[in-house]
């Protein structure tokens, strides 16, 4: 997919003309021969890059505007190219389009097809650009199409996770760290904590593609041209802020493919962590959730399986998507300026990533919609494990004027208390817990039931009820119309 270090392609493997030139004709007078059958074999990318063609043609038809309109060419030719170029694209949307591996790449496959429908015109679109420029121009495009549907799935699946979290903003479960009680929240929290995960997961992508959204088109192969070309024309055409500013960066540059991989990659990670917990929630030793068949299998063997596949398969995607980022970055490391073949290496990856980020964002918001708790499940199991502690110490500190670091030793003590009677926190007797602390009164059983405990986490971003309807709301009303991203 390059003009630098090109191997002269030349059609079928050890095919030429009657003349005895190469049978392709795109590489002029350079070769005499065909390359070697396994030359052909790592060279073609045709196989991957044809889902390049609708930016490469749109490009194309960009540049030859320009071209026109800088006198580089007639209007009759611009216009032709034009033309043939629509007639190209009806053919690969019909699914009639031949695309040749012979050709190589998807560059040469349009541009092989453009000469075969409007002849001699065909050949001067190619004036004042290199392939890579061309294909840096492409992938661009296409990479800032994907961040644009990655906009729109993240704002599904917050939406989603926004809905579930305003339906259950008061319903209590228990919150962990180190997989172990800690303090009660409730689930509609729990939902939020991964809005607010996806919401940063879209800004990344949302700069990414502010960052990549400068045009390469009329860097030509590395040097720039000498041809008169308008490249503020071709990079307002295709929706760029400008031109890229150095021609050498502007073949060369991946970096927009590697930031996008890693938004690719965090978002993943977010994702897995979603799916780890709805595999967790849905074993029967916890009995969280429960989910509909549409997103769960069964056992060819065990008839009572109930598996959550779904979950599974978009946790394990973050290992594909966090490959093909730390593949291209081994790519570019050694790469000196400007165009290397090497870089050619960049789709098969990507398009596997961004393949993989789509369709787990997807599954995903399905089995967020999907899925529904079981309150009274959550509300046994976030009294569990000495849960409200916390609000015990807190009310030390609170009502006896007592030090925390005193009110974390008492507390620990009757947690050592309860554990060994077997008993809740609120179903110890007051006279075994002043046997504790003497100050203690009736009092201090409201705050030891977990109902109390999360009404009483009001501090901003603290898992109230109240305080969960409310940015629960905010978030719906902001994913209502999500703006579109650049």
């Amino acid at each position: 997919m390059s003009d630098t270090g090109d191997t002269g392609k030349t059609g079928k493997t050890g095919k030429t003309s009657d003349t005895g030139t190469p049978a392709n004709s795109m590489w002029g007078g350079r070769f005499e021969a065909s390359p070697a059958e396994i030359m052909e074999e790592i060279n073609a990318s045709v196989g991957f890059d044809k889902r390049l063609a609708p930016q490469d043609i749109a490009g194309s038809k960009a540049h030859a505007r320009m071209l026109a309109h800088s006198g580089i060419l007639t209007a009759a030719d611009a216009d032709a190219i034009v033309s043939g170029l629509d007639a190209v694209q009806a053919e690969i949307d019909a699914g009639t389009f031949d695309f040749q591996r012979a050709l190589e790449d998807v560059h040469m496959n349009v541009e092989s097809r453009l000469k075969a429908l409007i002849g001699e015109p065909a050949g001067r679109l190619h004036t004042a650009r290199s392939r890579n420029d061309q294909v840096a121009t492409d992938f661009r495009l296409y990479v800032r199409d994907r961040i644009d549907g990655f906009d729109g799935a993240l704002a599904k699946l917050m939406r989603a996770l926004s809905l579930k979290a305003a339906a259950h903003a008061a319903t209590v479960m228990p919150g962990f760290t180190h997989l172990q009680p800690a303090q009660p929240v409730t689930f509609g929290h729990h939902m939020l904590a991964y809005v607010e995960m996806f919401a940063r997961d879209r800004g990344r992508f949302r700069d990414a593609r502010a960052r990549l959204n400068e045009c390469p088109l009329g860097s030509a192969a590395l040097a720039g041209t000498s041809f008169p070309i308008d490249r503020h024309m071709t990079a307002a055409a295709l929706g760029f802020d400008r031109p890229m500013a150095n021609s050498l960066d502007g073949v060369s540059d991946r970096d927009f493919a590697l930031e996008t991989l890693a938004a690719c990659t965090i978002t993943a990670v977010h994702l897995s962590r979603l799916a780890e917990e709805i595999v967790i929630w849905m074993t029967p030793q916890f009995g969280f959730i429960k989910m509909s068949d549409r997103f769960t299998t069964g056992s060819s063997i065990m008839p009572q399986k109930r598996n959550p596949d779904a979950a599974e398969l978009s946790r394990a995607k973050v290992g594909r998507i966090a490959s093909a980022f730390q593949s291209l970055v081994v790519v570019m490391k050694g790469l000196p300026l400007a165009y290397s073949k090497d870089m050619q290496e960049d789709k098969e990856v990507a398009f596997d990533a961004f393949d993989s980020t789509s369709l787990a964002l997807a599954a995903m918001a399905g089995m967020v919609e999907d899925l529904e708790p079981v309150p009274e499940v959550l509300a046994a199991a976030a009294g569990r494990g000495f849960s409200t502690a916390t609000d015990l110490a807190d009310y030390l500190v609170r009502e006896l004027q007592m030090p925390f670091r005193d009110a974390h030793h008492v507390t620990g003590r009757v947690v050592k208390l309860a554990e060994t009677a077997g008993l809740t926190l609120d179903a110890v007797p007051l006279a075994d817990l002043q046997t504790i602390e003497p100050r203690l009164t009736q009092a201090v059983f409201s705050v030891l039931c977990v109902d109390s405990s999360v009404r009483s986490r009001t501090s901003y971003g603290g898992t109230a009820p109240q305080n969960v309807a409310k940015m629960a709301a905010l978030w719906i009303e902001r994913l209502e119309t999500p703006a579109k991203p650049g």
